[in-house]
C-alpha cells in the first residue's frame, strides 16, 4: 500500500480544514499517514525530507503556491510524487493543472489522478513552478503580506501593486539561450512556467508545464497610464500586443540588472540580487492531476520550441 505524507500549512484553510482531510484519507484506508505541520512554509522542505526518508512514496501538500513551491524544490531530485490540496490565495500552480480548489476533488485526483512529470524552473540554484519576478511583481508580492492576504485574498495584489505603478525603470540586459535578447530600461522582468501568474493574471499565452522552456516577459510600462494600457492588453489574453511589453521563451536566461533588485519565487520574496541565472528543468516533479489534463508537450521537455525560437533580437 502507498505510504502516505501530509506536509500542511497549519495557517492555509480549503473545506473543512485538516480535520474533514483526515476523515477524507480514512474513508480511503489511509488510517496512519505521516502527518506534519509547519506555520511557515519554509520550514517544510526539512518535513518533506524527514517523510521521503521515511519511506513516503506520495506527499500531499496542503497550502498556497509558496508552500508548493518549498516542496516542490525539495522533491525534485526525489521522483516522489506529489498532490496538491489547493490551500492558498491564488493557488496558481493548481489552477494552471486544473486542481479545484475543493477538498474532496482535490483529494481524489491526488490519489486516483495519474501522475505527470511537469517543468520546474530553477533559479539561482532554487525551483519554482509557477514563476520568478523582479520590479513592479516582486515589490508588489513583497507588500502583500500575510494579513493582508488573509484580508482582501486576491485583491491585496491589486491594492498594493497600485503603490508601485509610479516606481522607476532598471537597466536590464536579457540573455536567451546564450544569445542577447533585450538590453534597455524594464520596470518588470518575469520568468514564467505557465500562463496564469499573480494575481491570477494571464500572461504567458501558450505556456505550458510540460513545454520544456521558460517564458520571459519584459515590461517597460511607467505610470499610471501606461501600466493602465498594459493591463488592458493582459486582461484581454493580448500582452504579446502591447507596446510596453516583450515577450520570448528559451531553456536558459541569464538576467543582469544595473543595480541590486529584489526578487520572488512563486509569491515568496527571496531578497535582493544584480543578476538571476533561470533554467528550464523539464519532467521534474511528478504530480497527480485529472487524466483529462493538458499539460503541453510530453510532460518531459517535449516542446517544439529550439534555441532558435527566442524572439527578437536584442533592442537598444
Amino acid at each position: 500500500m502507498t505510504k502516505i505524507a501530509v506536509i500542511a500549512h497549519r495557517r492555509k484553510s480549503l473545506g473543512g480544514g485538516l480535520d474533514e482531510l483526515r476523515s477524507l484519507l480514512a474513508d480511503e484506508g489511509v488510517t496512519a499517514p505521516l502527518w506534519y505541520e509547519v506555520d511557515k512554509s519554509r520550514k517544510a522542505p526539512k518535513r518533506v525530507r524527514q517523510a521521503v526518508e521515511k519511506g513516503a512514496d506520495l506527499v500531499l501538500v496542503w497550502g498556497g503556491d509558496g508552500m508548493v513551491q518549498r516542496c516542490a524544490d525539495a522533491l525534485a531530485a526525489t521522483r516522489t510524487p506529489v498532490g496538491i490540496l489547493p490551500a492558498g490565495t491564488a493557488n496558481l500552480l493548481a489552477g494552471n493543472l486544473g486542481i479545484p480548489q475543493d477538498l474532496a476533488a482535490a483529494l481524489r485526483i491526488a490519489l486516483h489522478g495519474v501522475r505527470r512529470p511537469v517543468d520546474l524552473g530553477r533559479l539561482n540554484k532554487e525551483h519554482f513552478a509557477v514563476m520568478a519576478g523582479v520590479g513592479f511583481d516582486a515589490a508588489m508580492v513583497s507588500d502583500a503580506d500575510r494579513d493582508l492576504k488573509d484580508r482582501l485574498g486576491r485583491l491585496a495584489y491589486v491594492w498594493t501593486g497600485l503603490r508601485h505603478v509610479g516606481d522607476e525603470a532598471v537597466g536590464v540586459r536579457i540573455r536567451v539561450d546564450g544569445e542577447q535578447w533585450y538590453a534597455g530600461p524594464a520596470s518588470c522582468v518575469l520568468l514564467g512556467n505557465v500562463s496564469t501568474i499573480t494575481g491570477g493574471i494571464r500572461v504567458f499565452d501558450g505556456a505550458e508545464p510540460g513545454d520544456g522552456v521558460l517564458h520571459v516577459g519584459v515590461t517597460t510600462a511607467e505610470g499610471a497610464m501606461q501600466w493602465a494600457r498594459t493591463m488592458a492588453r493582459v486582461a484581454l489574453d493580448r500582452s504579446e500586443k502591447s507596446p510596453f511589453v516583450e515577450i520570448t521563451r528559451g531553456r536558459r536566461i541569464d538576467v543582469r540588472f544595473d543595480r541590486s533588485m529584489i526578487y520572488e519565487l512563486d509569491g515568496g520574496e527571496r531578497g535582493r540580487a544584480k543578476r538571476l541565472k533561470a533554467k528550464a528543468v523539464p519532467g521534474a516533479l511528478i504530480v497527480g492531476v485529472d487524466p483529462a489534463a493538458d499539460l503541453g508537450g510530453d510532460g518531459q521537455g517535449g516542446a517544439t520550441a529550439t534555441a532558435g525560437a527566442v524572439g527578437e533580437p536584442a533592442r537598444r
